[in-house]
């Protein structure tokens, strides 16, 4: 069977860009899914592991919008970029799984309100009244197969950042 990949008629410039475009949308849907659509209410680790998709999403983004006959090397670094957004996700998302085993205490906010302290009683009782308690990190709302999932976000931003980088040098070697 002859590898996909040194096939020359596959358009790396546009391929490698819209897979890591639609991994990033799918992971970010997916997320929004889960808070919105199942009420998993996510910690503020879970929302720092979104920022680095939407990064990636954004270089994507912009390296299928670069045309083709700029010869600088612009989309190979976007999808470095890219794999360096990935990579950072990665390293948020083991150290996330490390606040759910509680190997360690998180540094985030976790299960913290940053309300300004009220300066009277009636101050107070709104804050009371509207506070909504922030979800501490190291809960765990849900799982597949026992693991939850920071831990499949660290299989699968480690696999994108991968797939960037190899991406990169695909699109290197391209004519």
């Amino acid at each position: 069977m002859a590898d996909p990949a040194a096939n020359p008629s596959i358009d790396w410039p546009r391929v490698v860009p819209l897979g890591i475009l639609l991994a990033s949308l799918g992971a970010l849907t997916s997320a929004y899914t889960a808070q919105y659509g199942f009420d998993l209410e996510p910690c503020i680790l879970c929302l720092y592991q979104r920022i680095p998709y939407a990064v990636a999403g954004a270089l994507a983004l912009l390296a299928l919008l670069t045309p083709r006959q700029r010869k600088d090397g612009a989309m190979v670094l976007m999808v470095i970029a890219a794999g360096a957004a990935f990579t950072i996700d990665t390293g948020i998302a083991f150290y996330h799984v490390g606040v759910e085993q509680h190997w360690w205490v998180s540094a985030a906010a976790c299960g913290v309100g940053g309300a300004p302290a009220p300066e009277n009683v009636d101050q107070l009782r709104q804050l009371l009244m509207a506070a909504k308690p922030v979800k501490a990190c190291d809960e765990i709302d849900w799982t597949l197969f026992g693991l939850s999932m920071a831990t499949y976000n660290v299989a699968v931003s480690f696999a994108l950042a991968a797939g960037s980088f190899w991406g990169a040098s695909k699109i290197r070697r391209s004519p």
